[in-house]
């Protein structure tokens, strides 16, 4: 049994939640999500609190219903604070600049890389080494972070390209005579 579908979802003050079938919608003061529940999961909203629970005591269901409560967890926090993910730029001239609903970035090639930012996602730039993405949505926030270091991915043997702010880059040592 999954120890974390067992417990119900609490829905703060100022966030509204409604099941209908399968879905559930969530809307808080920073927008509103919502996520279609799997068929073998049941979910029900009482007293102030999402509950999820498996319909059928198959491996699947079990599997399914922590997922389906880490997902509605997640809408939650998403409406309330929001999620954020931080990369870093490293290398000589490598850098990144906002141009209108785009995001420049020139990493080494001949060109500038372009980055159409999505719909309710914010890209902010406070440096020109640094490139702060934010969102409601945890899934979108972390597909843009993931789109935008696969540009120029960091290398071992210098550290070059972006990387996480969190990440650690295992280093390699050069050839050697």
């Amino acid at each position: 049994m999954s120890r974390i579908g067992k417990r119900p979802v609490a829905i703060p003050s100022g966030v509204t939640a409604s099941v209908e079938g399968q879905t559930v919608k969530v809307k808080g003061p920073k927008g509103q999500l919502q996520f279609v529940v799997h068929d073998d999961v049941e979910v029900k909203f009482e007293n102030g609190e999402v509950k999820v629970a498996p319909r059928v005591k198959t491996n699947r269901a079990q599997a399914m219903y922590g997922t389906a409560r880490a997902q509605v967890a997640s809408l939650v926090e998403g409406v309330t604070k929001g999620f954020e993910k931080k990369l870093e730029i490293t290398g000589v001239g490598y850098r990144a600049a906002l141009q209108g609903k785009n995001l420049q970035l020139a990493l080494g090639y001949s060109h500038d890389v372009v980055y159409a930012i999505p719909e309710g996602i914010t890209i902010v730039v406070p440096k020109p080494t640094e490139i702060t993405i934010t969102g409601n949505d945890s899934q979108r926030v972390g597909q843009v972070a993931a789109e935008i270091r696969a540009y120029r991915p960091p290398e071992p043997y210098k550290g070059k390209g972006v990387k996480y702010a969190n990440e650690f880059i295992f280093r390699k040592e050069g050839k050697k005579k």
